[in-house]
């Protein structure tokens, strides 16, 4: 990732979850978090982080994580809306929560969701979480939601556009399980054989993403076109061809989107 920042100097790391495996002292914190990503702390660069499964929820109060000691929150830049949400419980006050969000975000040209547990997923080893989706989708079509990013199964997916909106999973930066992903008619993309994380653009109307192997291999890749949608009124953003002799080089995240600034070279 420090080698990647020289040819793309991303400002900030979406975190989708499962962030701290096992103990959650100082200790492990500085051994699993701090040292590792010590030259891109160092550097600014910012991480946002959404709880999984196996994270304790005191991780919303670690300052790193910048949650604001929240378990759902949200967050601004340039012209994108960011929610992250906690998708290990999604309670009444969490959905009423996220639909005023919705409401007061609709202005915002891009509106990006991002939590642990997949809307849409053909990993194997879990699949979609349904019942978070019959609560969560309604709300991403009427308010045109236009990237929704996830984690949880150890595989890299694209999902097919479903009313209007973009999944990802992007859940193969920690533990690897190769051959766990079984492609559906609802699958665009996949990759399960290495671990592997997506670097983002956002320009005006255009989102650029790459999806990188730890071997520095493109796995995937595409621009979405924002597509000005009325809320309630389903529309579908277009995805146009790849960013073909954009190699960055791949190192272990745990399932992450980086954002920065345009692609140099």
């Amino acid at each position: 990732m420090v080698e990647a920042r020289v040819t793309f100097p991303f400002e900030f790391v979406i975190m989708l979850g499962d962030n701290i495996y096992g103990g959650h002292s100082t200790q492990d914190f500085s051994l699993k978090f701090e040292q590792p990503y010590k030259v891109l702390l160092d550097a600014g660069v910012q991480f946002y982080a959404a709880l999984g499964n196996h994270d304790d929820p005191s991780e919303r109060f670690y300052k790193p994580f910048n949650m604001a000691g929240q378990r759902y929150y949200a967050y601004s830049k340039g012209n994108v809306r960011f929610i992250g949400l906690d998708s290990n419980y999604m309670d009444p006050p969490q959905l009423n929560w996220l639909e005023k969000e919705l409401q007061g975000a609709e202005s915002s040209p891009w509106k990006i969701v991002y939590f642990h547990h997949p809307l849409y997923s053909d990993g194997k080893f879990h699949g979609p979480d349904t019942d978070l989706r019959a609560h969560l989708e309604p709300m991403f079509e009427k308010y045109g939601v236009n990237v929704v990013l996830s984690g949880h199964d150890h595989v890299y997916e694209r999902i097919k556009p479903q009313h209007g909106t973009y999944y990802f999973v992007l859940g193969n930066a920690g533990e690897l399980r190769r051959h766990d992903l079984k492609p559906s008619p609802e699958t665009v993309a996949g990759f399960d054989e290495d671990r592997c994380f997506m670097v983002t653009e956002i320009a005006g109307d255009l989102l650029y993403f790459q999806t990188i192997s730890r071997a520095g291999q493109i796995v995937d890749s595409g621009v979405i076109a924002r597509v000005a949608k009325t809320a309630g009124a389903a529309s579908c953003p277009a995805l146009h061809g790849g960013l073909p002799g954009r190699t960055l080089v791949c190192h272990r995240l745990c399932t992450t989107a980086l954002f920065g600034y345009p692609f140099k070279g």
